[in-house]
């Protein structure tokens, strides 16, 4: 794009909708509309915490390694690839921003047992075009990606 414009990554039509409400913030617990999540949250140690829950970061690392390896399993499909034995980990880390706020990066770490280093590569790329939440993502928080 010569014009150096940011690509529209908004959907064109709402397919699903997930709907989770959060009771007490860091020290509490969330559920789904659909009863799938009920879960304790609690602050990690590394933030002062007891740890006796999940917490935000545990449940965006899930998120996002379950949806990037999703756009995974699909570009590879489209391009004739079998990705059997394929995995996608994901740490998330929290910290101070320059803003005097917090802030995420996040890294995933993606197996590709099955294919070749220079074919694993290009199908990581398109899969980080095609994840929403890599889309979602791209330019506020720092995502690296490593394969091996």
């Amino acid at each position: 794009m010569a014009d150096g414009a940011a690509t529209d990554t908004r959907p064109t039509k709402i397919m699903y909708v997930a709907e989770a409400t959060a009771h007490g913030g860091r020290e509490g617990y969330v559920t789904s509309q659909d009863g799938q999540i009920e879960l304790k949250v609690a602050m990690p140690p590394a933030l002062g915490g007891d740890g006796n829950g999940t917490n935000p970061e545990q449940l965006f690392a899930a998120g996002y390694s379950s949806c990037f390896h999703n756009a995974l399993v699909l570009v590879g499909r489209r391009s004739g690839y079998d990705l059997s034995g394929s995995t996608v980990a994901a740490k998330v880390g929290i910290g101070p921003n320059k803003q005097r706020g917090y802030g995420l990066a996040v890294a995933l770490s993606v197996a590709l047992p099955v294919l070749d280093a220079e074919v694993a590569a290009k199908l990581v790329e398109a899969a980080h075009e095609v994840c929403p939440y890599s889309n979602a993502t791209r330019g506020n928080i720092d995502v690296t990606i490593l394969l091996g």
